[in-house]
């Protein structure tokens, strides 16, 4: 198949999924409260909107703080109107960047991020220099465990609604599916007895960039140092990197 972003596994090995828990709602609360604001506040006519509470549930987050998320968003309650920005830039040894961004003050978030990209060997690039690499997917990673046999998994994805299953992680499977089909495949799974580490929207790239060393380590804290930004929302990139240089970073 064709590359993939390996942050989403990396993140989790590094146990960055569970940290910092307050930011990680912050984050959730934001995509809420715009997905509910652009197109209603009703989850089951708006695919936004029900992707974003089902990763809210995902992170054990309070059905209260995910109903005022929607509320501000409608307008029921009052609340900081966000804007979505996207960038795109370049990581160490050229690795291809994505970043999806919802701000108050693009003024303010711009030369943040510009600031990111060059403090960690990157540098931000215009709209459009590498967004066309990658293709919008739905990911589900499935921890590898005991009885969990690859072929059974295979068969129980593909009745679900999966598109592909990549096994090269010996940490995770990767499950892949159609975006607008991500939830819909893990309530299935799960059905079916199947336990997902994690769900959500990825920008899959069609080739990875290979990196190591102090690249690696370079690339690794410019990811993370835009995970910690409250307005990133999520980040993309085509880097590939070794366990042994992913323990080192």
């Amino acid at each position: 198949m064709s590359g993939h972003n390996k942050w989403s596994t990396i993140k989790h090995k590094k146990g960055r999924a569970d940290a910092k828990r307050g930011k990680i709602f912050t984050k959730l609360i934001r995509e809420i409260t715009v997905s509910a604001r652009e197109s209603g506040g009703d989850a089951d006519s708006n695919p936004r909107l029900r992707a974003a509470v089902a990763a809210a549930k995902i992170a054990n987050m309070p059905a209260d703080n995910i109903k005022r998320a929607i509320q501000r968003g409608t307008g029921e309650l009052p609340g900081v109107t966000y804007e979505e920005v996207h960038y795109e830039g370049y990581g160490p040894g050229g690795v291809a960047v994505l970043l999806q961004t919802l701000t108050d003050n693009r003024n303010r978030t711009t030369p943040e991020v510009r600031h990111l990209f060059t403090k960690h060997g990157g540098n931000l690039g215009e709209n459009g220099c590498v967004s066309w690499l990658f293709s919008r997917r739905g990911l589900l990673l499935i921890e590898r465990a005991d009885g969990l046999n690859e072929d059974a998994l295979m068969e129980r994805a593909l009745d679900a609604g999966a598109e592909d299953l990549d096994t090269d992680d010996e940490d995770y499977f990767r499950v892949y599916t159609a975006a607008e089909e991500l939830h819909v495949v893990k309530e299935r799974l799960e059905e079916s007895g199947v336990e997902v580490a994690n769900a959500e929207i990825d920008m899959e790239p069609s080739t990875t960039q290979k990196l190591e060393g102090k690249q690696a380590s370079q690339m690794i804290r410019l990811m993370e140092a835009f995970e910690d930004h409250d307005d990133v929302q999520n980040v993309w990139a085509n880097f590939d990197v070794d366990d042994a240089d992913l323990d080192d970073a």
